[in-house]
C-alpha cells in the first residue's frame, strides 16, 4: 500500500483539496479555499501547512473570524452549497468568534467547515495562553462551545483520527437534509504530529448529491389534496435554489395556474415579472402574497423551514379547512405545521408530481383573482418607490431602494441580512433572474452583510455584474472586518449605508408595543435625563472607509444617489456610499402579525393595551 508521511495540518488541506460533488453528472470543486487569521493554535500547524504547500487551495486573511466565516457562508449560498470555503482560528477568543457564524450557518442548513485550534492534547503546557480550564471536566475547552450550533462536531486528539473525521465531515457538509456548521476542532500540538496516512485517503473523492424521489403514496396522497384545492397557494422557499429547481417550479406553476409566494431564502426563484410571482410572504410580505395565504385552502411549501416570519407566527393561515403539504429533502422540516410530508428532491418531487397532477389547473375566476392581486401590489411597490418632495435631512429609504432597483441590472446581486430593509426588500425588490437576491435572513445576523458581499464577489468571480451590499448604519458599526478583504484582495463590492442613526426596526417594534422609543438610537447621553437622548452623533462612514482605502460618495437626495452609483459601477476599488436616510420611511405590514413577547404587567398604558391586542392575535394563530 502507497503511504506518504504528512502531519496533520498538511493531511487535512490534501484531503480538503481532493473533495468534489457531483449533481445531476456535472462535478463541482468543493472547497475553494481556506480563510484564516493566525495566532498561536494555528500559526505552526496549518499555517505552516498553507504556507509550504496549498495543495491549490487559495488563503484569504480575515479582519475577524466572525466576519470571515460569514463571507464563507455567503459564497457557499451563492454557490447554491456546490462550492464552500473552509475557516481556521487559533484557540480561544479567535475560535469563539466564530460560534456567531456556526449559528448562522446551521439555522441557514449552509456548509460551513470551521476549523478552530485547541489547546494542547498532551495537556503539558496547561494553562496555555487563552485556555479555559474547567475544573469539573478537564476535557472541555472553549470549543465545546459550537457543539449545539454545529451539525457535526470532533476534536481530533490523535493524527490517526483525522481520516474517519474528514469522512463524516463531509457526509453532512455534502448532505442537502443535514448540512450546517462542521467543526473540526484542532489541539495545535495534534495540528504539527505527523503521520504515515494510506495514499488513496487522498484520492480524488466525489460526494453524490443524488435527487431523492419522493414515495408513490406520499405522492399520491398529496394529488388528491391538490386536485381538491381551489385556492392553493406556493410557498417557495430556499430549497428552490438549491435543488436547482428555479425553471422546475416556474413550469409547475404556469401549467397549474397557482400562484407563488416567495420565503426571503426563496426570493428570486421566479423573477417578479413572472405572471404567477405575487411576491414575498408573511410578516415582510406582500399585500397580495398575505391576502391569498390567509384565504388559502391549501399551502403547498416546497423547501422552507416555516419560520415565525413565513408563517406569521402560524397566524397567516386562516381557511378553517386548510391542508400543508410540504416537499423538503429534510423530513424535520417537511413535517413542521403538521403538513403531509413530501421527503424528496425538490426539483424531481416537483416532476413527480407533474406526472401525476393530471386534468387540475387552478380555476380562471381564481386566476383573475391573483392576477389583480398582483397588479395592485405592483401599484403599491410603484407608490413606494416614487419620489418624494426633497427633504435638506435625507432620503426616503423606499425611494432609494426603487431607485437602485432600476439601476441593477440582472447580472447584479444585491446582499443583506438585518433591520428595517430585508423587510422593504423583500416586500418590494422586483427581482430579474434567479440569485440576484441574497438575503441572510433564517438567523438575521447583524453584521453578516458586508462580509456576505465579499462572500457572494468570490462566489461571481468569473461573472459580470456588481455586488451590492445594503446595511443599515446600526448593523455596519456591529461589523465591517472584511470590507478591508475586499480591499486588501481587488474583490470589489459596492457598500450602501443607509445611514438613520441606529436600529430604527427595533425601535419600531417598541413602540408598535407600547414603547415610547428608548436605547435604540445612536445619540449623546443627555446628562439630564442620563438617558442617550441627546443630539445623534455624527459619525462620517465616508471618512472611515476612505481610511481603509475605499472610494467613497455621500448621498443625502435622489440626483446625488444616482451620480454616485454610476460612478461606483465605473470603479474597479471597493467603494461605499452613505445615504443620508429619514427614520420611519420604511414600509409598514401588509396583513399580517408577528408574535412578540409584550410585557403582562407595565407602569405604561400603552404596553397593557398591546398586551391586550397582542392577546387578541394569538386567539387566532393554528396551534399545533
Amino acid at each position: 500500500m502507497e503511504t506518504i508521511q504528512l502531519t496533520v495540518a498538511q493531511a487535512l488541506l490534501r484531503f480538503l483539496a481532493s473533495q468534489y460533488v457531483v449533481i445531476d453528472q456535472q462535478e463541482h470543486r468543493f472547497v475553494h479555499g481556506v480563510f484564516g487569521i493566525f495566532g498561536h493554535g494555528n500559526v505552526t500547524g496549518l499555517g505552516e501547512a498553507l504556507e509550504y504547500d496549498s495543495y491549490g487551495l487559495t488563503y484569504y486573511q480575515g479582519h475577524n473570524e466572525q466576519g470571515m466565516a460569514h463571507a464563507a457562508i455567503a459564497f457557499a449560498k451563492q454557490k447554491n452549497r456546490l462550492g464552500m470555503y473552509a475557516c481556521t482560528s487559533s484557540i480561544g477568543p479567535g475560535a469563539t468568534n466564530m460560534i456567531t457564524a456556526a449559528a448562522t450557518a446551521t439555522t441557514n442548513r449552509i456548509p460551513l467547515l470551521l476549523l478552530p485550534g485547541d489547546v494542547f492534547s498532551c495537556r503539558q503546557p496547561d494553562p496555555v495562553l487563552q485556555q479555559l480550564e474547567v475544573e469539573h471536566d478537564y476535557t472541555l475547552s472553549v470549543n465545546d462551545c459550537f457543539k449545539p450550533v454545529s451539525k457535526y462536531w470532533d476534536r481530533i486528539t490523535r493524527p490517526e483520527q483525522l481520516m474517519t473525521a474528514c469522512l463524516n465531515a463531509f457526509r453532512v457538509l455534502t448532505d442537502p437534509a443535514q448540512t450546517g456548521a462542521v467543526t473540526l476542532c484542532l489541539p495545535q500540538d495534534v495540528q504539527a504530529e505527523s503521520y504515515i496516512y494510506p495514499a488513496h485517503f487522498f484520492a480524488k473523492r466525489l460526494w453524490h448529491i443524488d435527487r431523492e424521489p419522493v414515495a408513490q403514496r406520499a405522492l399520491e396522497e398529496a394529488v388528491k389534496l391538490l386536485r381538491q384545492a381551489k385556492q392553493p397557494l406556493i410557498i417557495a422557499g430556499g430549497g428552490v435554489h438549491y435543488s436547482l429547481a428555479t425553471k422546475t417550479l416556474a413550469d409547475f406553476a404556469e401549467k397549474y395556474a397557482i400562484p407563488v409566494a416567495e420565503t426571503q431564502a426563496g426570493k428570486s426563484a421566479l423573477p417578479w415579472s413572472h405572471p404567477h410571482n405575487v411576491g414575498g410572504i408573511g410578516v415582510t410580505g406582500s399585500a397580495a402574497a398575505n391576502q391569498l395565504a390567509a384565504e388559502a385552502d391549501l399551502i403547498f411549501a416546497v423547501g422552507s423551514r416555516l419560520q415565525d416570519f413565513t408563517t406569521a407566527s402560524k397566524w397567516a393561515f386562516q381557511h378553517p379547512e386548510l391542508k400543508i403539504i410540504h416537499l423538503n429533502i429534510n423530513r424535520f422540516d417537511a413535517l413542521k405545521m403538521d403538513s403531509v410530508a413530501l421527503k424528496g428532491d425538490a426539483k424531481y418531487g416537483l416532476e413527480q408530481l407533474s406526472l401525476l397532477l393530471t386534468e387540475y389547473k387552478a380555476s380562471v375566476v381564481y386566476q383573475e383573482k391573483c392576477r389583480i392581486l398582483k397588479q395592485a401590489w405592483q401599484d403599491e411597490i410603484t407608490k413606494w418607490y416614487a419620489i418624494p418632495p426633497k427633504n435638506p435631512a435625507g432620503m426616503h429609504q423606499t425611494s432609494a431602494i426603487g431607485l437602485l432597483n432600476q439601476f441593477t441590472t440582472e447580472q447584479d446581486v444585491i446582499v443583506c441580512a438585518a433591520g428595517s430593509l430585508p423587510g422593504d426588500l423583500h416586500r418590494l425588490w422586483c427581482s430579474k433572474q434567479p440569485k440576484d437576491y441574497h438575503l441572510e435572513y433564517a438567523y438575521s445576523c447583524m453584521g453578516y452583510e458586508v462580509a456576505g458581499g465579499l462572500g457572494v464577489r468570490l462566489a461571481k468571480e468569473n461573472s459580470a455584474g456588481e455586488v451590492y451590499v445594503l446595511v443599515g448604519d446600526g448593523s455596519y458599526v456591529m461589523s465591517h472586518s472584511e470590507l478591508l478583504t475586499s480591499i486588501q484582495e481587488k474583490k470589489k463590492i459596492t457598500v450602501i449605508i443607509f445611514n438613520n442613526h441606529g436600529y430604527q426596526c427595533i425601535r419600531n417594534l417598541q413602540e408598535a408595543h407600547g414603547s415610547k422609543g428608548f436605547g435604540n438610537e445612536f445619540r449623546y447621553r443627555n446628562l439630564t435625563t442620563n438617558r442617550l437622548d441627546g443630539d445623534y452623533i455624527p459619525i462620517d462612514f465616508c471618512q472611515y472607509a476612505a481610511a481603509l482605502g475605499a472610494k467613497t460618495f455621500y448621498a443625502k437626495a435622489e440626483d446625488s444617489f444616482q451620480s454616485a452609483l454610476m460612478e461606483a459601477k465605473q470603479s474597479t476599488q471597493t467603494c461605499v456610499i452613505v445615504l443620508a436616510v429619514l427614520p420611519k420611511t420604511m414600509t409598514h405590514g401588509y396583513q399580517t402579525w408577528w408574535r412578540v413577547g409584550v410585557a403582562e404587567v407595565s407602569q405604561s398604558n400603552e404596553v397593557q393595551e398591546a398586551y391586550m391586542g397582542m392577546c387578541e392575535e394569538v386567539e387566532k394563530v393554528r396551534v399545533y
